[in-house]
């Protein structure tokens, strides 16, 4: 273990959901934080205000800005990126430039002062790969590049690709985090995530809209433990040019997802199932099953998931946020 007092991260994207609880965390024991995010998805309200922490509105496609920024700092956690299937279905010209050209600019930037970079890359990786639990060297299964979903997927095995060159040719310490379904406070329904989403529905009386037939699997992660998961691997020196899961192994499918959030919330509402090519644009595919193999994170670091599903329902049913009371319309 390796971590160093009063250590100063640049987190890219750390005004959004995930960025900005990592940032209470490491404000909470006394590092300092910069956040470099342009509120495209990210929201000011997600920081509270700290003597240590410093926010710069700007983009990751900035060069001149990322140079700067990365040389201020010591460690670098690249969270910035095009997120939810929803937004790069609608805008995946921006989300394949943020996601490719944004990651080349902070990686060049960490190589160029020595400095120490975690990126998170996402279980997309996988793609339809549904055999059952993936560990890091699973198999990538994927469609025509055609399909925005796919072509989603290639742009972060990119970014995995670029990061585990820099290492391995110029000695650049690197830490790849996949993020499974990560939920609870602070998460939009804006972009397509299923459980703010389906919850929004429940409060709002309206059907709880389920896409395909609804017995496709995933698990979800509570965020609190997800940044614990991110502390440990920062702190670590062996996670040093490795790639990790970080998820739930609890595995729900969407239909029973959606009955327990109408328990929870104790809404009148019923469930619709939304066909895919009513929900999406022609040629979306989707898999039936996405479950993480953590072995590799617990032994190295002892991490385990402590929230239970019914734990993070509840919690979020209860959390007052103007996102989850708001029309979708």
């Amino acid at each position: 273990m390796s971590k160093a007092s009063n250590t100063t991260y640049l987190i890219t994207g750390g005004s959004g959901f995930i960025g900005s609880h990592l940032t209470d965390a490491l404000l909470a024991r006394d590092d300092s934080v910069v956040i470099l995010d342009n509120l495209s998805t990210g929201r000011l309200d997600n920081l509270r205000p700290h003597p240590n922490l410093r926010f710069v509105q700007g983009s990751v496609l900035d060069e001149l800005m990322v140079d700067e920024l990365v040389h201020q700092c010591d460690v670098v956690v690249h969270l910035a990126a095009a997120v939810g299937v929803k937004l790069i279905v609608e805008q995946p010209l921006r989300s394949l430039t943020t996601n490719i050209r944004g990651s080349e600019i902070v990686i060049e930037a960490a190589h160029r002062y020595r400095k120490k970079i975690l990126i998170t890359s996402t279980s997309e990786i996988y793609g339809k790969n549904s055999s059952g639990a993936l560990c890091e060297n699973s198999d990538r299964i994927l469609g025509s590049p055609a399909v925005v979903r796919w072509a989603y997927s290639t742009a972060k095995a990119v970014d995995e690709i670029l990061a585990n060159a820099y290492h391995k040719e110029r000695g650049l310490p690197t830490i790849i985090a996949r993020l499974f379904n990560t939920v609870g406070p602070r998460q939009s329904p804006a972009y397509g995530m299923v459980i703010p989403r389906l919850v929004r529905q429940a409060l709002a009386g309206e059907p709880l809209t389920v896409f395909g037939d609804g017995t496709q699997t995933r698990c979800f992660a509570h965020v609190a433990d997800v940044v614990d998961a991110l502390l440990r691997l920062l702190d670590n020196d062996a996670a040093i040019g490795q790639t990790f899961n970080i998820g739930s192994t609890d595995e729900v499918s969407i239909l029973e997802l959606a009955k327990l959030i109408i328990e929870h919330t104790g809404s009148p509402s019923g469930v619709d199932l939304i066909p895919y090519h009513e929900a999406y644009e022609q040629g979306f595919e989707d898999m039936t099953r996405r479950v993480p193999d953590t072995a590799k994170l617990h032994e190295l670091t002892g991490w385990a998931p402590r929230r239970t599903l019914d734990e993070i329902l509840t919690e979020i049913v209860r959390e007052p946020c103007e996102d989850l009371a708001a029309s979708p319309r």
